[in-house]
Order: C-alpha cells, then structure tokens, then sequence
C-alpha cells in the first residue's frame, strides 16, 4: 500500500483529499504546515507528496526544495487555488513531479497520482538494477596483506602501467582488476573481461583480434575483437597462463605498437588499451617449461600484485561472512542473519581451498538452511553437506597416523605405485581436486598429473 503525505493549511482540502486517497486504498498522513511535513519526510517513508504552495510558517516551494534535499526521489505534486503558468513552471524546475490546481478535478488528482506512484517505483528499480550490474564490490578485509593490495591500488590505478595479478582460483584477482579500473583515468570507459582458460586455442586470437568476414570457415561476418571493444578503457586478460603461444605472440605485438590486425585481414587498427593479466599459474615456473614467453611476462608484470588466498589471512572471514550475509539476505529478501562467536571461530578452522567463491557459497547455503542465528553446529553440519569428503585437516590427520603393513607389497615397484597412489590421492583432495592447483604443489606438469589419475583410476567422491 502506497503512502502519501498531504501538506496543506486548509483543514477542508486535507480532509477531501484523505478521503478521495483513502477510498482508493492509500495510507494518508496530513498536517497543516510545511515545517511539520519536512519533519514526518525526514522520520517516515512516504512514496508521494502533496504539498500546497501558499502556506503559513514555510512557502511550499521551500518545502519542495528541502524535501528533495532529504528524499531526492521522492514525487511532489504541488497544489494552489492561485495556479499560474508561471508557478506550475517554477515549481517543475524545482522538481516537483506535476502542478493541480484548487478545487483539483477528482479524475486529474488520481491519474496524476497514480502516475507519479508508478515513475516513483521506475526509478527505485532502476537504481537496484544498476546497483546490481554495475557496482563493483569492496575489497573487504583489514590483514596486512589486503592492506597493501589497497595502497598499491591506490598508487597504480592512475597511471598506464601495465599488471600482473597472481593468486589461486577464487581469490579475489578479478576484483583487484575492477578495481585498477575504477579508479583510473580510464573508468569513464569500458572493461572488457577475456577468461583465457574458457576459449579454445583456435579462437582466442578471434576473440583477442577480431577477424575478417570470410577468413575461415565459420567467419560469416565481420567481428569486432575485445581490444577494439576496450578501446580508451581496460582489457582484463584473465588466466593469461593458458593463452597459446601464437597469442601471446600477437599479444606482446599489440603491447609493444598499441596496434592490432584482425584475423584474415591486413589493416592495422591503432588501439589504446590498459591492459591488466592476471594468472593462477607460475609463470617462471611456466617460462622455464618453454610454455610462456619470456618478453610478454616482462611486458605484462610492470606492477606484481600477489592476492594471498583465504588460508593466509583468516582473520579477515569474519567482515567477509557479514557481508556476504547482509548481500544475500536483500537478494532473498529475508531478515539478515547473525552469527554466533563459534560459529565464525568453526568458519576460521575450515581449510578454503576454494577461497572467497567457495566462502561465499558456504554463507549462502548457511542462510538458506540455518535458523535466524547461525550456529557452530549449523556450520559443522552444512560445511559438508555431501559428508562424503573430509575437510583437508582431517585428511592431513588420517594421513600422519596410517600404519603401513609392508607385508603386502610383493615388490619395491608395487610399494612405490600405492605410495604414489596415496599421494597423490592426498594431494588432490587437500586441493579440493583441482588439479592445477596441485600439479604446481607437487611440481609436475598438468598433462603427467591427468595421466597418473588415470593410471590409478582415481576418482573424486560424490
């Protein structure tokens, strides 16, 4: 039910208005001068406003003007026996919504009414939809390490060098890119998002470059790639640790000239773009294998900025889970919930393996299933709702008291390939099995780690 105010010193258009808005199901609120009515703006939530222009004590048009210094969305429709073209464009230049004058026709007062109720919830809408698309979330965090993040942001952002940000999945790297863009001389312009790892390794020059209608089978028209898109903002190339080494060739190209060609064409396209890279990987470790070159690492990490992974800084989930609580909860339009002290200390004692996403997720599935206060044993029991994978401590721990019978083994090689089993099992799970998580923490290549899976036939609980 909408709520509207009347401000207006004439006792019998306040009662008549009450009366037509209150027959049509309205919540109405009145009083006699603009004084009081500034003050019920500033205590109570109104969607409309019905405010006279001549008054005793304060002139309508203040009223206006103060009440949308307090409430800048909400609707004035302005009211007077003494309407001129003048007043109604006087008080529209103030913002006031529509002008009626006195006595106000019935069927006018409640189309504009209605009117001005339907542009009030147009423009709360839009705001939560931009709110949702664009705002960039908070770096939260008070440890040592988000600490420095946020000076080096704050010293790197204005200007156009390039950075390489480096940290596991889910860590937050996205974010420290948004951020590097927003507040930079470039945010008026757009920033343009390439995950890498997602686009198959005979596309991702498309992707990067653009191509020509016509230059390879699928090519039906022309396309316009994401340093073109970026142009005057941001390309954020995401797991860059995975691009082939015929893009990383173009790329360095493109950093070195600020030019690019499009796949099948031959024009060279001027472009100015900031890039930002951000990777999972060791890319020493990589340049050492002959996967990354050498020349692009040099060209993309002007500025190294490290974001440490949720283990390393556990003091910070406890800003991070009421956050993310507080965010959830006004998606789902739910009361926010509280957590108890044990239960933030039995978040604290979790490994992480998935970092922030996997924080995340966890708030979110404690909110759908917990009560109004979230409890340790709430996140004891929903922290592994499967209960067919232990925490990584626990498997630390089973791991340090297994009891080898070496009787078992009829040779050294059958020891040596259950010892291998068994490590890697270990490995895998401590990571939460991912797999290039725990070939870089093992040091061996990805491919050799797939292949030692199969070998065993190793495979992930469900």
């Amino acid at each position: 039910m909408a709520k509207i105010l009347i401000v207006d010193d004439e006792r019998a258009i306040r009662n008549t208005l009450r009366e037509i808005l209150e027959y049509e199901d309205y919540e109405v609120e009145d009083v006699d001068n603009g004084i009081d009515g500034l003050a019920l703006i500033q205590k109570q939530n109104f969607d409309l406003v019905l405010c006279d222009i001549k008054m005793n004590k304060m002139d309508g048009m203040e009223v206006l003007s103060e009440g949308l210094a307090i409430k800048p969305d909400l609707p004035f429709i302005m009211i007077s026996g003494h309407g001129t073209i003048e007043t109604a464009v006087e008080a529209s230049k103030k913002g006031a919504y529509d002008f009626i004058s006195k006595p106000p026709d019935l069927n006018r007062l409640l189309i504009t009414v209605r009117n001005a109720l339907e542009r009030g919830n147009l423009v709360t809408e839009t705001k939560v939809l931009k709110r949702r698309v664009s705002k960039v979330r908070e770096i939260l965090g008070n440890s040592p390490a988000i600490s420095k993040i946020k000076d080096t942001i704050d010293r790197v952002a204005p200007t156009e060098a390039r950075v390489l940000i480096t940290g596991a999945n889910g860590s937050g790297k996205e974010l420290v890119a948004r951020w590097l863009h927003e507040k930079s001389s470039r945010a008026n312009g757009p920033i343009i998002e390439v995950n890498c790892a997602a686009i198959p390794s005979e596309l991702i020059e498309s992707e990067l470059f653009g191509h020509e209608k016509g230059s390879f089978t699928s090519a039906v028209k022309q396309r316009i790639g994401k340093f073109e898109q970026a142009n005057g903002g941001t390309l954020f190339l995401d797991e860059i640790g995975d691009m082939s080494h015929s893009a990383q060739a173009k790329v360095l190209r493109a950093l070195q000239e600020n030019k690019i060609t499009r796949v099948g064409g031959e024009k060279e396209i001027e472009v100015n773009v900031r890039v930002v890279a951000a990777t999972n990987k060791d890319l020493q470790k990589e340049i050492e294998m002959n996967n990354f070159r050498m020349d692009l690492y040099h060209r993309l990490s002007v500025i190294l900025i490290h974001v440490p992974p949720l283990s390393d800084r556990k003091d910070d989930i406890p800003i991070l889970a009421e956050s993310f609580c507080n965010e959830i909860c006004s998606e789902y339009g739910m009361p926010v919930k509280k957590f108890s002290d044990g239960a933030i200390d039995a978040l604290k004692a979790l490994p992480w393996t998935g970092n922030i996403r996997e924080l995340r997720n966890m708030i979110e599935r404690l909110i759908i299933l917990s009560e109004k206060t979230i409890t340790e044993n709430d996140v004891r029991t929903f922290a592994n709702p499967s209960g067919a994978e232990q925490p990584a401590t626990a498997t630390a721990a089973a791991w340090q008291n297994t009891q080898v019978n070496f009787d078992q083994f009829a040779s050294f090689q059958e020891y040596k390939d259950q010892s291998e089993k068994d490590y890697i099992k270990y490995k895998l799970q401590k990571n939460n099995w991912n797999v290039s998580k725990t070939a870089d923490d093992i040091d061996i290549q990805r491919s050799h780690l797939y292949s030692k899976i199969e070998k065993y036939g190793l495979k992930r609980s469900e």
